[in-house]
């Protein structure tokens, strides 16, 4: 199924083909959690649904996840 989607960073619209039926699309829409509507995609694709955000846009906005950022907020690991 193609999705089309604008960036929530960028502003650029991009129309990916995605292996997901109108089905579990609907059920994401009204409501499902998305990962049970499509437990098939990537955390990626889940994610350019949701803000039309790729993976690269990610990185570049918040960066590499690096052993550094899974400190919480109190300094502990």
């Amino acid at each position: 199924m193609k999705i089309t989607r604008i960036s929530m960073f960028s502003g650029i619209e991009r129309t990916l083909e995605l292996p997901i039926t109108l089905a579990e699309y609907n059920a994401w829409e009204a409501g499902t959690l998305i990962q049970d509507a499509m437990p098939e995609l990537s955390a990626d694709q889940r994610e350019f649904i949701m803000t039309g955000c790729t993976s690269e846009e990610w990185d570049l906005e918040f960066g590499q996840n690096t052993e550094k950022d899974d400190v919480d907020f109190k300094g502990q690991a």
